[in-house]
C-alpha cells in the first residue's frame, strides 16, 4: 500500500513539474498584433531570436534534422524552404520543443521574409 501511494505521489509531482516547463503563457496570435512598420534585418532583429532559441540544437555537424540555422545564409535558407516558419508556427509540435516562440518573435521572422531577407 505504501509503495502505491509513493508511486502515485511521485507521478503527480513529475506531471506537475513537466507542465511547468512548457510555454503556454503566450496566447496571442500573430494576426492580433499590430503590423510591423520598421524594417526588419537579420543582424538587428532576427539573429538575436535565432541565436537565443535555435542554434543550440541547429548548428554544427550534428544539427538536429540537418537544419543549420547559424549565420545569415543558413537562417535565410531555413526560412525560405519553409522549415523554420512551419515549425515555429506549429502549436502542436513547436520549435523550440519547450514551447512556441512568442508571437512577436514569430512575427519578426515572418516580416523579415516578407521584407526580402535584409541582412543589416
Amino acid at each position: 500500500m505504501y509503495r502505491k501511494v509513493t508511486l502515485l505521489t511521485l507521478a503527480v509531482v513529475v506531471i506537475t513539474l513537466y507542465n511547468c516547463t512548457t510555454n503556454t503563457i503566450d496566447e496571442v496570435e500573430i494576426e492580433d498584433l499590430p503590423p510591423i512598420v520598421e524594417q526588419i534585418t537579420y543582424v538587428d532583429d532576427v539573429a538575436p531570436i535565432i541565436n537565443g532559441n535555435c542554434v543550440g540544437c541547429h548548428s554544427g555537424p550534428s544539427a538536429n534534422a540537418g537544419l543549420q540555422l547559424d549565420g545569415y545564409a543558413n537562417a535565410r535558407a531555413g526560412v525560405e524552404q519553409g522549415n523554420v516558419l512551419n515549425r515555429i508556427n506549429n502549436a502542436s509540435n513547436p520549435m523550440p520543443p519547450t514551447g512556441q516562440l512568442p508571437a512577436t518573435d514569430r512575427q519578426i521572422i515572418e516580416q523579415w521574409a516578407a521584407d526580402g531577407f535584409l541582412e543589416d
